[in-house]
C-alpha cells in the first residue's frame, strides 16, 4: 500500500504540472470557454474524482462493498480519461493539436497509473473479501498522507475552474481574458 501511495503522489504531482503548464499556461483552456467546454468538462469530472481518491486513499480503508466503490472510481477515472484522449483532439485542433510534451506528459501518468493500480488492487481484493464498513486508518506515512491531501483540495478546486470555465461564468477564465 505505501508503493501505492508513492505512485499516486506521483500522478498527483504530474497532474499538477500537466494542469498549470500544458492547460493554463500553453493552451489557455480557460479563456475556450464554450469552446473548450467539452473537453473542460470531462477534465472537471475526472478532477473530482481524484478529489475522493486523494482525500480518501491515504487516510481510510475501504472494506466490502466500500471496496466495490472505489474500484468503480478507479474504472470512472480510466473510462474519462480515454474519452478525453478523443475529445482533446477534437478541442485542440484549432490550436495546431496537442503539444507534443503533453502527449508525453499523458503517456507518462497512464504508465505512474496503472503501476499504482498495480499496487492497489492487491489490497482492495482483500478489503473487498471483509465486512462492508469504512475505517479511518491513516497511511504510515504522515508527510505524504498530509501532501496527497492537499493535492485533492488543489484538484477540487481546479475541477470546480474548468466546470465554471466550460459555461463561461464571469471571471472563470482569468487571468487569460
Amino acid at each position: 500500500m505505501e508503493t501505492a501511495l508513492y505512485l499516486l503522489a506521483l500522478l498527483a504531482l504530474l497532474g499538477a504540472a500537466d494542469t498549470l503548464y500544458y492547460r493554463e499556461w500553453r493552451a489557455r483552456l480557460p479563456a475556450l470557454g464554450k469552446a473548450a467546454g467539452r473537453e473542460l468538462l470531462l477534465h472537471s469530472s475526472r478532477d473530482f474524482v481524484y478529489a475522493i481518491l486523494f482525500a480518501s486513499i491515504p487516510w481510510l480503508t475501504c472494506y466490502g462493498w466500500w471496496a466495490a466503490a472505489l474500484a468503480l472510481l478507479l474504472i470512472i477515472e480510466v473510462i474519462l480519461t480515454l474519452w478525453d484522449f478523443v475529445v482533446e483532439d477534437w478541442v485542440r485542433k484549432p490550436l495546431g493539436g496537442l503539444y507534443p510534451g503533453e502527449r508525453v506528459m499523458h503517456a507518462v501518468m497512464g504508465i505512474a497509473y496503472g503501476a499504482m493500480l498495480a499496487f492497489l488492487v492487491p489490497s482492495l481484493r482483500h478489503w473487498w473479501s471483509q465486512p462492508t464498513q469504512l475505517r479511518f486508518a491513516p497511511a504510515g506515512i504522515s508527510q505524504l498522507r498530509w501532501i496527497i491531501t492537499f493535492m485533492a483540495a488543489g484538484v477540487f478546486i481546479s475541477g470546480i475552474r474548468d466546470f465554471c470555465a466550460a459555461f463561461e461564468l464571469p471571471g472563470s477564465a482569468w487571468p487569460w481574458r
